[in-house]
């Protein structure tokens, strides 16, 4: 399985199965819109990290080390999800508009060690 990121605002979204990963809906775009095969809330960062990380660069490689040590308590999950995708290309939608500084990297580095 090939896993790829793409924030759901730009064009041109690669063919896949589409998994939204942020814990908030992105503002602006309807759920039909969207075309969505799931939303992965689940696998977000929490409420407290989100807040937290504010997307400032320069707590990059804190967050990063937090998530995946929050990801790594949601490990049953991330594989529960894994076997659902139902096609080669996994999709993972993200809304941030830093696209160097979005926690969709580091769950795409997770999800590629589970697989």
């Amino acid at each position: 399985m090939n896993i790829k990121i793409h924030r759901i605002y730009d064009d041109d979204v690669p063919q896949g199965y589409h998994v939204l990963v942020d814990r908030l809906w992105p503002r602006g775009v309807s759920k039909d819109e969207a075309d969505l095969d799931g939303h992965w809330k689940d696998l977000a960062p929490s409420n407290d990290l989100r807040k937290w990380f504010d997307h400032d660069p320069d707590k990059w490689d804190d967050f990063r080390k937090k998530y995946l040590k929050e990801l790594s308590k949601h490990k049953k999950q991330a594989k529960g999800h894994l076997e659902e995708v139902s096609q080669e290309t996994l999709i993972l939608l993200y809304g941030a508009k830093d696209k160097k500084h979005t926690h969709a990297h580091v769950l795409k580095e997770y999800l590629e060690k589970l697989k």
